[in-house]
C-alpha cells in the first residue's frame, strides 16, 4: 500500500471516530441554539435593558435614573428597580397578584385531587369524563376571560341575574376588590383544574394495586385507604403540581386581561385587579413617555416578579419536602417499634 492510500485510510478513520463521537452532540444541537437564540439571550439582554434608561421611542439613553421619587438625578444600575419599588401601583398589583394566586390555587389544587380520585374509580364511560375534564384547558384564555367577563357583568351577568332572582342584591364584580378577585380566580380555575386533574389521575394509575388490596384486606375503607395509602403515594406528583401552578398563578396577565373586557381602565378603575404581568405590560406598552425609561422600567418589573416566583417556589419546595421526609422518617420509626 503507498503512502497516499495509508494516509487516506487514516484520514477515513479519524473522520469515522470523529462523527461517531460527534453525532451525539449534533442531534441536540438545535435544541440548545433554539434556547440560545429565544432563551438565554433575551433573558441577558432583559438584565441589561433592566439597568439602562431605555425608551421606546428614543432608544438607550444610558444608565438608569431613579428621578424625582427617590430624590436623586444620578445614574445608578439599580435606578429603574429604585424607582419600581418607590411605586404604588407596583405593590398594589402584587397584592392583587398574591390575592388571585391564593384564590385559585388552594381550591385548583383540593379540587384536582378529588377529580383525579373520582375518576380513578370504577366510572362507565372513562373516556368521555376524561376528555370532559380537559376541555376546559384546550379553550383560549381569551375566549374563556370575554365569556366569564359577561357571567360577572355587574348590571346583566349570569350570576347577578340568579342573584337577584332568589332576592340577593347584586355584586359589583368589575368593581370590587375580592370580588374580582374571586371572579378571575374562577377563570384560572375553570381552565387549569382538569389539566391538573389528569396529571394526578395518570400519578395514581401508577400506584400499585397490591398496596391498594393490602389496605382494602386490613379493613380500611375508601377513605382511609385515600388518605393513608393514596394521598403520600402523590407527593411527588402533588409538589410538581403545586409548583407548576405557583409559577403561572403569580404570571396571570391573560384572564385579567380580558376580565376587563373594555370596563375600565385595564386592572380596574382603581387598580383593584391589577396584577404584576399587567403592570409591567401597562408600564412598557400603554404609557409611552419620552425621556421616561418604560421599556427599562418593565424589564425592572420582570426581574422582580422573577425573583418572586423563584422564593415562593423554593419555599414552597421546601415546604413540600420536609413535609414529606417527616412523614418519611415517622413511617420508618414506626417499623422499627413494630420489628
Amino acid at each position: 500500500m503507498s503512502e497516499k492510500q495509508q494516509a487516506s485510510v487514516a484520514s477515513s478513520g479519524r473522520f469515522a471516530v470523529f462523527s461517531y463521537k460527534a453525532t451525539p452532540y449534533l442531534y441536540v444541537a438545535p435544541f440548545f441554539i433554539l434556547f440560545l437564540v429565544v432563551g438565554l439571550f433575551p433573558l441577558l439582554f432583559t438584565v441589561w435593558v433592566a439597568m439602562r434608561n431605555y425608551n421606546t421611542i428614543t432608544g438607550d439613553s444610558g444608565w438608569a435614573v431613579c428621578g424625582a421619587v427617590c430624590g436623586t438625578r444620578d445614574q445608578s444600575l439599580v435606578g429603574n428597580f429604585q424607582w419600581v419599588l418607590h411605586q404604588r401601583d407596583f405593590w398594589m398589583a402584587m397584592r392583587n397578584t398574591v390575592s388571585i394566586f391564593l384564590l385559585s390555587s388552594v381550591p385548583q389544587i383540593i379540587a384536582a385531587v378529588f377529580i383525579a380520585w373520582v375518576l380513578n374509580a370504577n366510572l362507565k364511560a372513562k373516556t368521555f369524563w376524561r376528555m370532559g375534564v380537559l376541555l376546559p384547558y384546550v379553550i383560549a384564555p381569551s375566549a374563556c376571560g370575554i365569556i366569564f367577563s359577561q357571567i360577572f357583568s355587574d348590571k346583566s351577568g349570569a350570576f347577578n341575574v340568579l342573584l337577584q332572582t332568589i332576592g340577593l342584591a347584586p355584586i359589583a364584580w368589575h368593581a370590587d376588590t375580592l370580588a374580582s378577585h374571586i371572579a378571575i380566580a374562577t377563570i384560572v380555575n375553570f381552565r387549569w383544574t382538569g389539566y391538573n386533574s389528569l396529571i394526578l389521575l395518570a400519578a395514581m394509575q401508577a400506584i400499585p394495586t397490591d398496596l391498594i388490596e393490602a389496605a382494602v384486606v386490613d379493613g380500611a375503607g375508601k377513605a382511609r385507604t385515600f388518605f393513608s395509602v393514596t394521598l403520600p403515594l402523590l407527593k411527588p406528583t402533588l409538589i410538581f403540581v403545586i409548583l407548576n401552578s405557583t409559577i403561572g398563578g403569580l404570571q396571570i396577565f391573560d384572564e385579567v386581561q380580558m376580565f376587563n373586557n373594555g370596563t375600565g381602565a385595564a386592572g380596574g378603575a382603581n387598580n383593584q385587579f391589577l396584577t404584576v404581568s399587567l403592570y409591567l405590560y401597562n408600564l412598557g406598552f400603554n404609557k409611552v413617555t419620552i425621556g421616561e425609561s418604560n421599556i427599562g422600567r418593565a424589564a425592572a418589573v420582570a426581574w422582580l416578579l422573577f425573583l418572586v416566583i423563584v422564593l415562593v417556589a423554593v419555599v414552597n419546595f421546601s415546604i413540600t419536602r420536609k413535609l414529606a421526609d417527616a412523614e418519611t422518617r415517622g413511617k420508618k420509626r414506626m417499623q422499627k417499634k413494630a420489628q
